[in-house]
């Protein structure tokens, strides 16, 4: 899918409202050698926060949603290993859900993924992914984004945000939510095999002017 018709998309999610930016502007921020390419479009966290992009999800009708107990998503940001574009959009290239490293821990995930020559996603990224193409998350395939951490009392948080399926818990909301996207998080140290480590070979950020706000 061509950056253009991303683009197109978060139009019609609400992109503009949600931005505070015109459709112009959008069109002028990505510009027109992007905009013809491939590659996933991203929204920058400053210009629109993880937890108001995660409602574009959807699965079996249903929106996504960020588990109750991760109200300080917004505190979650780029590890030292990965360099975000400081550009309101920016193109992400060779995404892969990561399956291979289903069973191995977020903190032994990293090493072997730099080591690949790859980036962990983010999860405005691994969020933005799924808003293109749904069907990257699955039942026994989802994944984290360990290119997202908390920094607290000058360490990383243990935990690593993730997206997989709502099984409608009670915790969850119940069957309202039975099947929906879920932003939701692991402990940086376990393993579960279902969970792959999302990953990209790069990121580019267009050659406008323009810079986030």
């Amino acid at each position: 899918m061509f950056v253009a018709q991303q683009l197109d998309r978060l139009l019609e999610l609400g992109l503009e409202e949600m931005s505070g930016r015109s459709e112009d502007e959008l069109l002028d921020l990505v510009g027109g050698e992007l905009l013809c390419g491939p590659g996933l479009l991203v929204v920058h966290p400053s210009v629109v926060p993880a937890a108001r992009l995660a409602p574009l999800l959807s699965r079996a009708g249903k929106p996504g949603f960020v588990v109750s107990d991760m109200t300080d998503l917004a505190a979650f940001s780029p590890i030292p290993e990965v360099e975000v574009p400081d550009s309101p959009l920016y193109v992400v290239t060779g995404v892969e859900r990561g399956d291979e490293l289903g069973d191995v821990s977020p903190d032994d995930a990293l090493p072997r993924i730099v080591a690949a020559g790859r980036t962990p996603l983010t999860i405005s990224e691994g969020i933005c992914w799924l808003i293109q193409q749904p069907q990257m998350l699955e039942p026994g395939r989802c994944f984290m984004t360990i290119g997202s951490r908390k920094v607290k009392k000058g360490r990383l948080d243990k935990r690593t945000p993730a997206i997989w399926i709502s099984g409608g818990s009670e915790r969850d909301g119940g069957k309202a939510v039975d099947g929906a996207p879920k932003v939701g998080w692991c402990w940086s140290g376990n393993r579960h095999d279902w969970l792959g480590m999302a990953s990209a070979t790069g990121r580019c950020a267009p050659q406008p002017h323009s810079t986030v706000r």
